[in-house]
């Protein structure tokens, strides 16, 4: 599931960054947009970190 937040949060701010064309006041959509991108590279890349250590632990045999 974190993976795929990741990439809905890097999704969106792409969208906010390249596509949106819109002038609002008080608010920098693509600074907004940037920071949902690192937030979403973020997210992607814990969440390869963690489905690769308990892939690590799930190869302990049972006694």
């Amino acid at each position: 599931m974190t993976i795929g937040t990741g990439i809905v949060l890097l999704v969106i701010g792409a969208i906010l960054v390249f596509a949106v064309n819109v002038d609002v006041e008080y608010v920098n959509l693509d600074l907004i947009g940037y920071i949902l991108m690192i937030a979403g590279g973020v997210v992607v890349l814990l969440g390869l970190i963690f489905m690769m250590t308990r892939r690590g632990r799930n190869d302990l045999p049972l006694e």
